[in-house]
C-alpha cells in the first residue's frame, strides 16, 4: 500500500487560519479590555453574558451555531470544515485570553486608546490571515451571504442590517457601545482590505497559491 504524502500547503493553510483566530480573538480581547466599545457582534456576545451567564466565548460559539443554522433555512448555504471549526475555536480563543488575564483593564485615556487601536490594527491583521488560506467563511459572513441572495439585498446593505441589529440587542442587554464601536464600523473594514491581499501575496509567494477570484470587504 502506498504511503501518502504530506501536503504542506495544506499544512500552512490550515496553520494560517488557525493563526489567524488567535490574532483576531487577542486583537477583540484588546478592544474588550480598553472600555473604549467593541464591534457590534462582541457587543451581543457580551450583553448575552451579562444577562445569561456562561463566557463570552461559549455565546460566540453558541450564536454562531445559530447563524450557521439560519443561513442554511434561509438560502440552503452550507456550513463547511473551516465554518465549523471557526465557530469552535474562535470562542474558545477569546475564552482562553480572558482567562489568563493577560491584558489588564486600564483606567486612564491614553492607555486606553493605546489599546484600542492596537486591538482594533491586529484584528485586522488577522482578518487576512484567516481568510487568505480560503478555508471557508465565518458564519457572520454565512448569514450576511444568505440574505443578499435569499432577498436580493446587497452585500453592504445586508451586513449594515445584520450589525445594527445586533448592535441593538448588545446594547439593551448591557453590551458595551461607545466611540470604539464606530470607530471599528469605520475603519475595520479597510483595515482587513489591505491584509486579504498581503496575506495572500505572501502565501502565493511561497506556496503558489493564486486566489481564483477577490475578496470584497464591505462591497456592494
Amino acid at each position: 500500500m502506498k504511503r501518502q504524502s504530506f501536503d504542506k500547503t495544506l499544512f500552512v493553510r490550515y496553520f494560517m487560519f488557525f493563526l489567524g483566530l488567535v490574532v483576531i480573538a487577542f486583537g477583540s480581547v484588546l478592544t474588550i479590555r480598553s472600555n473604549l466599545g467593541v464591534a457590534p457582534w462582541e457587543s451581543f456576545h457580551i450583553g448575552l453574558y451579562y444577562t445569561f451567564g456562561l463566557t463570552i466565548g461559549i455565546w460566540t460559539q453558541i450564536v454562531g451555531a445559530i447563524v450557521i443554522i439560519l443561513s442554511f433555512l434561509i438560502a440552503k448555504i452550507k456550513p463547511n470544515l473551516g465554518t465549523v471549526l471557526n465557530i469552535v475555536f474562535f470562542g474558545a480563543f477569546i475564552d482562553l485570553f480572558l482567562w489568563l488575564d493577560i491584558v489588564p483593564e486600564w483606567k486612564t485615556i491614553g492607555k486606553q486608546c493605546l489599546f484600542f487601536l492596537l486591538g482594533l490594527l491586529i484584528i485586522g491583521i488577522g482578518f487576512g490571515m484567516y481568510i487568505s488560506p480560503r478555508l471557508g467563511a465565518g458564519p457572520r459572513d454565512s448569514l450576511m451571504l444568505a440574505i443578499n441572495e435569499k432577498w436580493g439585498w446587497s452585500i453592504q446593505r445586508s451586513r449594515i442590517t445584520i450589525e445594527v441589529a445586533v448592535l441593538l440587542a448588545g446594547w439593551l442587554m448591557g453590551g458595551p457601545v461607545s466611540i470604539g464601536t464606530f470607530l471599528i464600523a469605520i475603519l475595520l473594514g479597510p483595515l482587513i482590505q489591505w491584509s486579504i491581499p498581503f496575506w495572500e501575496k505572501r502565501m502565493a509567494k511561497s506556496f503558489g497559491r493564486v486566489p481564483k477570484e477577490p475578496i470584497v470587504v464591505n462591497g456592494s
